[in-house]
């Protein structure tokens, strides 16, 4: 792990932020094979450069990341006479699934950051103060050539899926555990100069109501806010239960109407629920709830959700807030340690970031967290590793689960084929 410790004690970072004219396109400005984005209905955050990488790994890798964080916020030297949420000192953030994946968790400082919100479109420059790099420059590119792949399924195949599905079922009814989240992969290679904004283009497109992310090669378009933080209030959005749309009006109205009044994911749907309320009460009060779930409506997709609002009454930081969360009854399953086990024991892959946290943490520890769903990994090299998953209970048929699966790897497979 990188750490504060490993930076001599006279560095610090100094960070300076002003108010400058709109910009048409957050996602030009970024890097086209590393881009650092966070977006959502045309307001967010690009990233250019890192100013400084921290990597975390193990079961503390969040409590770790939390720690040296304050560190390098308490030390830092920022100018911001803006104070939005956003602004200042703030870092990009990916984190592992897994206690033991072997997929580093990271928070990436850029050297610069274009933001816009609420009208307000700002830049801040980040640097250590014995640097003497120059800052890149804030400039939008075009798009390179334009690439399609196909993806191809990895080492999870269909019917290794629903074998694992009926197996998961077996032990939810033997009352081991009430649900089980599991997931499966597709594979696929980008050319070595691809250029990753044109997916996360597509993607913020298609899905504008979702947290359009890119971080550290991590890219997707996320439905579901873990938490955010801000001034104090911390918000979350739990969804679970899933449909697919209808092919008319008439029937996807029946389509959301029939995903209400399932038991089966009613079920799930609360599994989830309880699950983020019980991580939020040690650290929350007044925490308020809709009595019933909503059908919320993607492009291709019907979710139970239900948005979650309370005040913190401690010292936690978004940091705090996504380590006591993760993870969640709606990508692991409850209870949550038997889930987690089970999904260790049938999963033939490791999900790295997939399912994990992604997002942005500022110097006052607030900040925005998606769980990272509708995603792909990109190496490098160019390899692409793509996750869904969905939620097993005991009335779980593994053929309906394989094709709510599909469901879910759209938002991927079209942007990049």
């Amino acid at each position: 792990m990188t750490s504060p410790g490993t930076l001599p004690s006279t560095q610090h970072l100094v960070v300076e932020t002003s108010q400058v004219d709109d910009v048409r396109s957050l996602i030009a400005l970024v890097d086209a094979r590393r881009p650092l984005l966070w977006l959502r209905k045309g307001r967010g955050l690009a990233g250019v450069g890192e100013a400084l990488r921290l990597e975390f790994s193990g079961p503390t890798r969040m409590q770790d990341a939390a720690a040296a964080w304050r560190e390098i916020a308490s030390a830092a030297t920022i100018s911001d006479p803006l104070r939005m949420p956003g602004t200042g000192l703030v870092a990009f953030g990916t984190f592992a699934f897994a206690d033991e994946s072997s997929q580093s968790s990271v928070l990436i400082v850029p050297q610069l950051l274009v933001g816009r919100r609420d009208g307000v479109t700002w830049l801040t420059r980040i640097r250590l103060d014995t640097s003497g790099l120059d800052a890149p420059p804030v400039r939008s590119t075009a798009f390179g050539p334009e690439y399609r792949i196909t993806l191809t399924p990895g080492m999870e195949s269909a019917e290794g899926f629903q074998k694992h599905v009926t197996q998961a079922v077996e032990r939810i009814l033997d009352g081991d555990l009430s649900k089980v989240v599991l997931s499966r992969d597709l594979i696929g290679r980008i050319p070595a100069d691809a250029d990753l904004r044109r997916v996360v283009s597509d993607l913020a497109v298609g899905y504008p109501d979702c947290w359009t992310f890119a971080v550290d090669g991590l890219v997707g378009s996320s439905p579901e806010t873990l938490v955010g933080v801000q001034d104090g209030s911390v918000t979350a959005r739990v969804l679970a239960g899933t449909a697919s749309r209808g092919a008319d009006a008439e029937s996807d109205q029946q389509a959301a109407v029939d995903l209400v009044t399932s038991t089966k994911d009613q079920d799930e749907h609360q599994f989830a629920v309880q699950s983020v309320l019980k991580s939020l009460r040690p650290h929350t009060s007044h925490v308020l709830t809709s009595e019933m779930p909503f059908t919320l409506k993607l492009p291709n997709l019907w979710h139970l959700a239900t948005d979650i609002e309370g005040t913190l009454t401690d010292n936690a930081t978004s940091l705090d807030l996504i380590d006591a969360l993760h993870p969640t009854a709606a990508v692991a399953g409850s209870p949550t340690p038997a889930a987690v086990a089970l999904i260790d024991q049938l999963e033939p892959f490791d999900r790295g970031r997939y399912a994990g946290p992604v997002g942005w943490v500022g110097a006052d520890g607030d900040g925005e967290w998606a769980i990272a769903l509708r995603c792909a990994q990109v190496e490098p090299g160019g390899d692409v590793t793509a996750y869904a998953g969905c939620g097993i209970v005991g009335e779980s048929v593994p053929e309906k689960e394989l094709t709510e699966t599909r469901m879910k790897f759209r938002p991927i497979v079209d942007a990049f084929g």
